[in-house]
This record gives C-alpha cells, structure tokens and sequence, in this order.
C-alpha cells in the first residue's frame, strides 16, 4: 500500500482495502489541550498513517531501532499492511524510540517544513506513551528516572553512600531486578553539594531581575556537575558579559515527558516558569547549558503547557539561547576576549542530537576554533545515550550498538586527546563504552584561558 497517492484528508478512507491519505487530517493533533489529541480511536489512525508514510520513505533506517523493526515487521509478517499490526508490536516500534529528534530534523514532512503531511514522529511518539500511559498507569522506574531532582536529593542526604553502592554489584543487581537499571550502566555521580548551593556561596545569585544574562544550569549541572556550570560563568564573566544565577529551577520535565507523564512535566515546567519569567519581562536572556534542557524550554513548553502558561512559555522561549549560541552573538563586541593562555591541540567534537533538533549551529564547537593551536574533527552520530535509554536493563545493549558509529568517528583521530560535547550524558557514554569522558566546550575555553589548563602553552604576543 506504500507509496500510494494522498487521497482527500477531508474524506479519510479507513475501512481495510483503501489507500491511506498521507495528508494529514482530523486525526494529526500534537496539541494536549485538544480533546482529539486523547481520543484512542483517532490516535491509532496518526499512527497507522505515519507508519505509512514512513514506511514508503525509509529515509529514517539508521537512527534508532523503532524504524527498522517497523519496517522489518511490515516486510516479514504483515505483507507490508500497517493495520495488520497488532497493539503489541504497535507498542514495541514506540518503545523503541529514545527521543533523539534526528528524523524528526531529516524528515522533509514535517510542520517545520510547511509539508503538507505535517507528520512529526517524535511526538506522535509522546502523545502514543501519554495516552498509554494514562490508561496503564506508571511503573516505578518512570517514577524514579522521571525525577531527577528527587533522586538527587536522597542521595545527597546518604552522604556519599549513593555513589558508593552505585559501584557495589550486589546493589546494582538489585536496581536491575527492582528497578530496571542495568547492572554495568555507568551512572552519574552525584554531588555533595547543588550548583545552587555554590552560586549563593559566591555571590553569583541575582539580587533581582536585571541580569544581562540568567542561567537555566539544568538538573545535571544542578545535582551531579556543578563544575560545568563554574565554567560556564567564568567563560561568561571573562567576555564581560553579566551572568547570574536564579534560585528554585528544578528539571526541565524531559525526564517524565519520556515517559509519557505531562502532568509532571507541565507542575515542573510552571516552577521554571515562576523563577525565569520576572527574569525574562526585565531583557534577560535566558543562558542553557544542556542542549535538552534548551529544547525543552524553547520547543516543547510552548507546544506542551496550557493557558497562563503556554503564554508564558512563548515569552520564554524567545530568551532561551544555548550558551555557545549566546556567545556567539558576541563574539566581535569589544568586551569578548579571546587571549588564551593554554591549547588543548586537536579535538574530537561530538553534535548532540538535541541541539541538531533546535537548529542553531554548533557554535560551541566553533568558538573552540579561537583557540590557538585547535582543529576539529565533527561527529554527527548519535552516542545512543539518550537520557534514560542506556540505564535501562533491556536497552543497554541496544544503547551501546546504536552508539557504535559515534564512538568509533570521536577515536578517528589519535591526536586528538581531548573530547568536546555540550551533551554531558554523551559523556557518560563516551567514558564508558570509548575510553574517554568528552568536555563541555565552556570547560575547555574555561581551561584554555588559564596558564596550567592544558599542557599546551600558547605564546602570546
């Protein structure tokens, strides 16, 4: 039935034997104030129809596994009749699905394309778990990697306990049987003191609105690294621009959003809103560190929250900039300062998925070119991290082979000893499945500017 022409959306033909209409119809919604956007019946005519356009298309073989076992399962079983499959293996090609947004920014479909198909398949995914998740309920782990900030928390009140039984096999052997986290996924380490609790000490935090610049550190830089976010004011402050930090931001909802639950993301979505907005109505800009993070908050709230706070939410993502992006936009204002003091030499960069999906360039990457001594080798592979995905028991494996090109592109060059991403869970997956942890570009420029930052001293004039 592929590759059919489009029939009239105002008179879709579902009964079996018709062409499926690729033009999208009463059924395309990815609005969840719409009442269609929760209505089973119409949800499974959005799915069978972008499983038949995308299984005429096949551009999107190689990201993640839900594309290929589609198309495996419409080649093998189902003489190629999406209707034919069951409710199971419906579910099985959006399990697959980890949210890296990469077919998304190679479909020529889309809404962002003006196509008329208007077919976005990562959030058909969302709106797939959101109402299957409404009906079934969630299980524990949702909950538990839904909040990072909660976990965050317990552990630090262990007193470094959490760290140390997360490297006990007879502790990770119970999270795997409990919980689901596999027993050799490495996990981030979490710190004994937040970001937060640093910026208060140091007088980083803003005495009110007014800053040229806010930053929005994520629960990572929050919880588990809060040196990446030293480095990015240091790096700010260096180029004379006016950082500061806000108190009571909690995570950005991905988390739970990956599990379907928009109730969690929208209550943490209307915190963040409630600390940035005074921030935001005052000219700030609102500074990312994570590039998922600044996806959510200037793709996703927008599209996600209701009422007061879709509203809010515009306004929001109008400020939001990623941090290279940022200071991109200053780079020749007479205040930046490129004087480095330190190379780092050769550098592997890897793209993260999630700034690819924001379109905004890897200005990251290329502000490390001023950097005396650099030359880059790009990576556009996705590291198959993506967020929860490598952790769980029955997608390490899968996390760990859909990674593979991405590893072996960052090795490709020996000479280069030092790794970039702006991705921190990349990171993670590059220390454990590669051999070595990548830098967040503002660490490196942060080094680069002190003399003992790299081994590489840089002459200056």
């Amino acid at each position: 039935m592929s590759g059919h022409a489009p029939l009239d959306p105002e008179k879709p033909e579902t009964t079996p034997g018709h062409r499926i209409s690729y033009v999208a119809g009463p059924s395309t919604v990815y609005d969840p104030a719409d009442p269609r956007y929760w209505d089973e019946g119409l949800l499974k005519d959005e799915v069978e129809r972008a499983f038949e356009i995308c299984n005429g298309c096949r551009l999107c073989f190689k990201y993640c596994d839900a594309f290929p076992g589609l198309f495996s399962l419409l080649d093998d079983a189902r003489q190629g009749d999406v209707r034919a499959l069951t409710k199971g293996e419906r579910d099985g090609v959006m399990d697959d699905c980890f949210q890296c947004k990469l077919c998304e920014v190679q479909c020529p479909y889309t809404p962002r394309e003006g196509h008329e198909f208007a077919l976005d398949f990562p959030r058909l995914v969302h709106r797939y778990q959101a109402v299957r998740k409404r009906k079934e309920g969630f299980t524990l782990r949702d909950r538990v990697l839904g909040d990072p900030d909660l976990a965050a928390s317990l552990a630090r009140k262990s007193f470094g306990l959490a760290n140390a039984m997360n490297r006990v096999s007879l502790h990770r052997w119970f999270m795997d049987k409990v919980l689901g986290v596999h027993p050799q996924a490495h996990l981030p380490e979490f710190a004994s003191a937040t970001f937060e609790a640093w910026a208060e000490r140091s007088g980083k935090m803003a005495s009110g609105p007014g800053a040229e610049v806010v930053l929005f550190q994520t629960c990572y830089i929050q919880n588990n690294d809060p040196q990446i976010g030293k480095d990015t004011l240091e790096v700010l402050e260096k180029n004379g621009c006016q950082a500061r930090c806000v108190g009571g931001l909690v995570c950005c909802g991905m988390p739970a959003w990956e599990h379907g639950d928009l109730a969690s993301l929208r209550s943490q979505a209307r915190r963040n809103l409630d600390v940035l907005m005074p921030h935001v109505e005052a000219g700030s800009k609102v500074v990312v560190i994570n590039p998922t993070c600044a996806m959510m908050l200037r793709r996703e709230y927008p599209e996600l929250l209701e009422g007061e706070d879709r509203e809010r939410a515009r306004k929001l993502a109008a400020a939001v900039r990623d941090t290279g992006e940022f200071l991109w936009s200053i780079r020749n204002e007479e205040r930046a300062r490129w004087e480095f003091l330190s190379s780092p030499g050769p550098i592997s960069y890897h793209a993260p998925c999630h700034l690819r999906a924001q379109a905004v360039g890897f200005k990251g990457r290329d502000l490390l070119r001023k950097i005396p001594g650099v030359s880059i080798i790009t990576v556009m592979e996705c590291c198959g991290h993506d967020g929860t995905y490598a952790m769980k028991s029955e997608t390490f494996e899968a996390s760990r082979r859909l990674g593979a090109k991405a590893f072996d592109g960052m090795k490709a060059e020996p000479a280069a000893q030092v790794w970039a991403t702006e991705c921190p869970l990349a990171a993670i997956q590059f220390d454990q499945h590669a051999g070595r942890k990548a830098l967040h570009p503002m660490t490196i420029l942060a080094r680069a500017y002190r003399k003992d930052g790299f081994p590489n001293p840089v002459e200056t004039p």
